[in-house]
């Protein structure tokens, strides 16, 4: 894990599981390029990283710190896209 401006704990295991991914999303779409949210969840969030990768595809990526059984741990980092660092995502349907 590199250095960041902002790092974010969010610990979901006495949250409802119906609740948790709306949750997630909100808190990752308030970082900023390059901050870091920690996840801590009470299985294995994969199915969470298959909602990122098709929700925002090249706009974060995914870093098991712990592996089970009883906790998991991810750090999932916003990485620098769009138009504010130069790049483009896509999402507005305009080019570089």
């Amino acid at each position: 894990m590199t250095a960041c401006d902002a790092y974010l704990t969010m610990d979901v295991r006495q949250i409802a599981p119906p609740d948790r991914h709306s949750m997630i999303f909100a808190a990752f779409k308030l970082l900023g390029p390059d901050e870091i949210m920690e996840l801590i969840s009470d299985h294995d969030p994969q199915p969470l990283k298959a909602q990122f990768q098709f929700e925002l595809p090249g706009q974060f990526s995914w870093v098991y710190l712990e592996q089970g059984p009883a906790t998991w741990r991810v750090a999932i980092n916003r990485l620098k896209t769009g138009h504010g660092s130069g790049g483009c995502c896509g999402g507005c349907g305009g080019g570089a």
